[in-house]
């Protein structure tokens, strides 16, 4: 089975400070044969940079979107060098809500990507890290809130290859209650568009990061995915820093296999690629 990490940030997200080069290096290392950058875009929370602006290579702290023209440019550039070494993949991570459809299909059609992560990370523009969005709303309210922008968003917007950390919401609620049971038939929902466009969803590592018991999404929404017919699914520590490139990937690869997952898949230019367990 291919050691592969399709969730990963480097300095061209907004939120880490490692170099595109230093990854691809560190996968190397650790013997990754695939790595899927998916950097950071939340088109109503944050601005795209402008030609003039100035970008402090591995020191930027402001909040912006990916800087597209440096990051394709290095990505080109990191392929070719890599090429005998570690394939690389060109990914981005759609932030979207409903009111930010538009700007996002611009994206997608103005360059070519092999992966498309598509997030909720916000609704309304409110935030769930500041705890903008949960503010005058009961854990129930949040969750309902949450599921019912993912539902229009796969129904509304369809160039994508997987939902990401599904029940991410929970990373900022109760952490130690899985509101599966009260949210099954909204998650059954999301899950049936997704199948039958042919999207996949991930499992998602980083759970072990913040405190929370198992992966993102739960073993019960993994478990429905597979009932409903589910089967692309890809796998991805999201990283942003060192220690987290790559943590927990082998883990959860044995884990989607016990629940009876035929492999993971790769993406090339939009399409699926399975590769067996067997």
């Amino acid at each position: 089975m291919q050691f592969m990490d399709y969730h990963v940030h480097s300095d061209y997200s907004d939120d880490s400070w490692y170099l595109m080069e230093d990854v691809v290096q560190d996968a190397i290392k650790m013997g990754l044969s695939e790595i899927c950058f998916t950097e950071h875009v939340d088109y109503g929370v944050k601005e795209d940079w402008l030609p003039d602006d100035n970008y402090l290579v591995g020191k930027n702290k402001v909040v912006k979107n990916v800087h597209y023209p440096r990051y394709f440019k290095e990505l080109t550039e990191l392929k070719q060098r890599y090429q005998d070494q570690i394939t690389i993949k060109t990914g981005m991570e759609f932030g979207m809500q409903q009111h930010t459809i538009a700007p996002f299909q611009t994206l997608f059609d103005a360059h070519p990507f092999d992966f498309i992560l598509l997030s909720v990370h916000q609704i309304d523009n409110l935030e769930f890290w500041t705890g903008e969005f949960q503010k005058g709303r009961t854990q129930q309210e949040s969750y309902q809130r949450y599921y019912e922008e993912m539902y229009e968003l796969v129904t509304l917007y369809k160039d994508y290859s997987v939902l990401a950390h599904l029940d991410l919401i929970r990373r900022y609620l109760d952490k130690e209650t899985d509101a599966f049971d009260t949210t099954k038939e909204q998650i059954a929902e999301i899950l049936k568009v997704v199948i039958q466009d042919g999207k996949g969803i991930e499992l998602n590592t980083s759970s072990h990061r913040y405190g929370i018991h198992g992966y993102t999404p739960s073993l019960d929404i993994l478990t429905l995915y597979r009932d409903l017919g589910g089967q692309i699914i890809t796998i991805g520590s999201d990283s942003h820093e060192p220690a987290h490139l790559g943590f927990q990937i082998k883990e959860g690869q044995a884990l989607l296999q016990s629940l009876g997952f035929a492999g993971l898949y790769t993406f090339d230019q939009m399409t699926p690629t399975l590769h067996s367990f067997a």
